[in-house]
């Protein structure tokens, strides 16, 4: 692949993150100043979160869609050879890899923030994405054990991640 094509395709996932990202601010319903207040530290995060990036971000991000690069290949092949052990298990480590890679970008742009809703909101998050390795890892060997098992936990991280979150202000009175 030439570097041009990589540097589409980290634009082209670059651009959905910040889509997503902007995506989480919400607008207030009242029409005053002072109605934006509240979202100011989420907008400022956003803010600080495109514009302050270096080497271990770089290089993390780089990490992570490598990964992610080999999810439709490492699909084929288990769709080819119809759930076999090796290629579910195959399935899981580019699956835990790919976790671990982004448990490691998430904490390398978390370091840059400083803000207490922020730290409270990153440990959540790094103890979901703990949650996911560990699953991924449990999958590795159940793939030759019981195929079934390790293709239901493959697939429990993405349905842990579609479930909805508690919203961040019920977090902090909790915790």
């Amino acid at each position: 692949m030439k570097t041009n094509r990589v540097e589409a395709f980290s634009d082209g996932v670059i651009a959905i993150i910040i889509t997503i990202m902007v995506l989480e601010l919400k607008v207030p319903h009242e029409a005053r100043l002072s109605a934006l207040a509240p979202v100011m530290p989420v907008f400022l995060s956003y803010v600080l979160s495109v514009t302050r990036v270096d080497s271990v971000i770089l290089w993390a991000n780089i990490n992570l869609l490598f990964w992610i690069s080999l999810i439709p290949w490492v699909t084929v092949y288990l769709g080819d050879n119809h759930a076999l052990p090796f290629p579910v298990a195959l399935y899981a480590i580019i699956s835990t890899a790919g976790a671990v890679s982004f448990f490691l970008l998430r904490g390398s742009i978390a370091r840059h923030h400083h803000e207490p809703r922020l730290k409270t909101l990153n440990k959540k998050m790094a103890r979901k994405n703990l949650i996911a390795i560990l699953i991924y890892i449990v999958a590795i060997p159940a793939a030759f054990v019981y195929t079934p098992l390790a293709l239901v936990l493959i697939a429990l991280p993405a349905a842990m991640y579609f479930l909805p979150e508690r919203s961040p202000e019920k977090f902090e009175h909790v915790a």
